[in-house]
């Protein structure tokens, strides 16, 4: 037993110690790259430029290992993950979550196969385990849309108050992207430099509105589109939006309220047996082992996860409800 889990240490140590030499050695390329870039267009060493190509358009990593980065092209998944990563604010790349992923499904699922014996018990709990990383980027994801969205209606008080005092849609824009605290101003700030240097207005909203999208941010940006189009009191139209936010935002915590109980219910029901299965362990091993060492037992566990999984999406229906 020693011996494996000393082989299994040495194995996931040498697997991210070449990554992390690779991803280096990449960066120290990439730098040295740019270096001779900026000495060619300064002319401090090479004295003609002319040959040189230079790319400014914006690339994006989806792994800091070139082979990574290169089979996860082709797949559509990855951009989505990289969507995902960048909307919770995280300076992970597409590569790195996978790669977490895929060592947390071996280590845990290998850590339980050895202890029970059992693989598919191992696979189980190692899916469970893979996916946890998953949950937490989707877990700052939410936390992050709703800290815009509460945000959101001083950001087009903001702005209101820009348009009253005879500022532009483009100088309201710019002082809700300098005043506004994270993630609003950033996201402005964004949308604001996109229109500057010469997209649409309405390219640079719909850009906005696919980095965060929230439906009050799509209701805002129709407005802006409608207005810019058709004319009309933008500034009315944006005061009105911002109260209506904020009276969603009062029936949203009132709907919470009543269903707090049942929130509670479902996160207790859906945990307990596993909390339980595991205490019982600790105390008397031998007879819980009996649930993965026999096939009536490996049944039994099986029908129960699957009614444990379907109780609960039943009861996060019932309180899930949208205002």
């Amino acid at each position: 037993m020693l011996l494996l889990l000393v082989v299994v240490f040495a194995s996931v140590f040498l697997v991210l110690a070449l990554v992390l030499f690779a991803s280096g050695a990449w960066a120290s390329d990439r730098a040295k790259q740019t270096l001779a870039h900026l000495e060619s267009a300064l002319a401090t060493k090479v004295r003609d430029s002319r040959d040189l190509i230079v790319d400014i358009r914006k690339s994006e990593l989806l792994s800091a290992v070139p082979m990574i980065n290169r089979w996860l092209l082709s797949f559509k998944l990855a951009p989505r993950l990289r969507m995902m990563l960048y909307q919770s604010n995280l300076k992970w790349t597409a590569g790195g979550l996978l790669m977490m992923m895929a060592t947390a499904f071996a280590m845990i699922g290998y850590l339980v196969y050895l202890r029970t014996g059992v693989v598919l018990l191992g696979l189980a709990i190692g899916l469970i385990a893979a996916y946890a990383p998953f949950l937490f980027v989707s877990y700052r994801r939410r936390a992050r849309f709703d800290q815009f969205e509460q945000g959101l209606p001083e950001a087009l008080d903001l702005m209101v108050s820009g348009l009253r005092a005879g500022h532009s849609l483009i100088a309201s824009l710019r002082l809700v992207a300098s005043e506004s605290p994270d993630p609003i101003g950033p996201e402005f700030r964004i949308c604001f430099e996109e229109q500057n240097y010469g997209l649409e207005l309405r390219t640079a909203m719909e850009n906005l509105i696919t980095r965060v999208p929230l439906q009050d941010l799509r209701i805002v940006a129709t407005a802006i589109l409608i207005q810019k189009e058709s004319g009309g009191n933008l500034a009315e139209v944006l005061e009105k939006g911002a109260n209506l936010i904020r009276e969603r935002f009062k029936l949203k915590r009132q709907v919470r309220v009543h269903t707090a109980q049942g929130r509670l219910t479902g996160w207790i029901l859906s945990f307990l047996p596993l909390v339980l299965g595991v205490g019982l362990y600790l105390i008397d091993p031998q007879t819980v082992s009996l649930l993965w060492t026999r096939q009536i037992g490996r049944e039994m566990l099986g029908a129960a996860t699957v009614m444990t999984f379907v109780g609960a999406m039943i009861i996060r229906k019932i309180v899930n409800m949208e205002v």
